[in-house]
């Protein structure tokens, strides 16, 4: 009888690793989000774009860092317990689990909404559309990490195919649409922080990277790099999207993107865009199932989840408990899940989540810092900040998550000692 291993398997190159994060950030933030930001920050989207980029820069390199200092599936949940203590790092698993899970059930019902509207089924499907599409993707993720990412490469290459044809096709409607720019009304600074904050969580799909570190090949140097050119390709194609898209009047809305492109001069300019949408969702769907199993993972390896979740499959390819588990979450939360109000929440958790992790980096000993210590301070006060320009509402439920989580903590603590 082949004995089950206790770790998974290095098989992440550099290439799978940036595909991996370009497919956890390149979704829901551009095609629905993104919409969202810029009617509440109009032009200042291009400003709320490049900050959130700098935040999440300094993010990246304090999570690589840690990463290839302790290289282990489940990202700060490991950091806050190594670096700080079991409360800290708790706290950051609890807020991620919850967080992304929501963020999940978004994905899955923004990618049956696009469905519905490109092939005119009846609305009333939707949600079925988005409980199934989370069981087959639920599925595909416990087939382990390489037929995943052979999934995830096509998904990124459609998607990034899209926004490109975006960017070029609508270079007309930048020429036409430019001058409502000097036009326009300038946003406050409560609006540029508030859409900072909403921003801000389209970048945070890099820390899938972090929270896969079991499963790099060569953790030290792949991390840092892959999370670098993830960032960097990110902010590129979400600046010439928000520029085409301003240009066109872009608002909030079920596809604002899609309301663009079906002013171009482009023959099925909305059917591209649309197809594009699907499988950004498709992939940030997958890549967060592949994520949280991972944080999932590691919590119940140190007692604080169930110990089933702990089993690996003969091929140590995927924790298939946790996977499932994960799996069963988001179809429940695809039930009531609600667009606008699960990414303000997920801002909220997000950003209090890399506070965390950068709160981990200061504690950092010199021979494992990579980077200057100044960056952790940045990212630390910047998250900190920024977590409370969500509505007051959004960030009082997610204190109280925290409450019942530090609750559940106690109980795990008390019921395995």
């Amino acid at each position: 009888m082949t004995p089950t291993p206790k770790e998974l398997k290095r098989q992440i190159g550099l290439m799978g690793a940036v595909l991996m994060g370009l497919g956890s950030i390149v979704g829901t933030g551009v095609f629905v989000s993104l919409g969202t930001v810029a009617s509440i920050a109009g032009w200042g989207t291009l400003g709320a774009i490049v900050v959130s980029a700098l935040v999440a820069t300094c993010n990246g390199f304090n999570a690589a860092q840690l990463s290839a200092s302790h290289p282990v599936s489940g990202g700060t949940y490991e950091y806050g317990y190594r670096y700080l203590n079991r409360w800290w790092g708790f706290t950051a698993g609890w807020l991620f689990l919850w967080a992304k899970c929501a963020s999940s059930a978004t994905a899955a019902l923004g990618f049956a909404g696009y469905l519905v509207n490109l092939l005119a089924i009846d609305p009333q499907y939707l949600t079925g559309i988005g409980v199934g599409t989370v069981v087959v993707f639920t599925a595909i993720a416990g087939m382990g990490i390489t037929r995943a990412n052979w999934a995830n490469t096509i998904i990124v290459a459609v998607t990034v195919g899209a926004l490109l044809f975006f960017g070029v096709a609508g270079i007309p409607t930048v020429i036409q649409g430019w001058g409502n720019f000097s036009g326009s009304q300038s946003p406050t600074i409560t609006d540029l922080f508030q859409a900072t904050a909403l921003m801000f969580v389209a970048y945070t799909g890099y820390g899938r990277i972090a929270t896969m570190g079991e499963e790099v090949v060569n953790p030290k140097t792949t991390i840092p790099q892959a999370m670098m050119v993830t960032l960097g390709v990110s902010m590129v194609l979400y600046s010439i999207v928000a520029v085409v898209g301003l240009s066109g009047g872009l608002t909030a809305g079920t596809a604002p993107l899609v309301q663009v492109a079906q002013q171009f001069a482009v023959p099925y300019g909305g059917l591209i865009l649309t197809i594009g949408a699907i499988t950004a969702m498709l992939g940030v769907l997958l890549n967060l199932i592949l994520g949280l199993s991972r944080v999932l993972l590691a919590m119940a390896r140190r007692k604080d989840m169930p110990q089933f979740l702990t089993r690996i499959n003969r091929s140590g390819t995927s924790p298939v408990p946790a996977v499932v588990t994960i799996g069963l979450i988001v179809a429940l939360l695809t039930l009531v899940g609600n667009v606008q109000v699960t990414w303000s929440f997920s801002a909220f958790n997000v950003l209090i989540y890399y506070s965390i992790t950068n709160f981990c980096a200061l504690q950092l000993p010199p021979a494992d810092r990579l980077y200057p210590r100044w960056l952790s301070y940045c990212g630390l006060i910047a998250c900190g900040f920024l977590a409370f320009w969500v509505e007051w509402h959004i960030w009082l439920v997610g204190l109280a998550l925290i409450g019942a989580g530090l609750l559940w903590c106690g109980y795990r603590k008390i019921s395995s000692s």
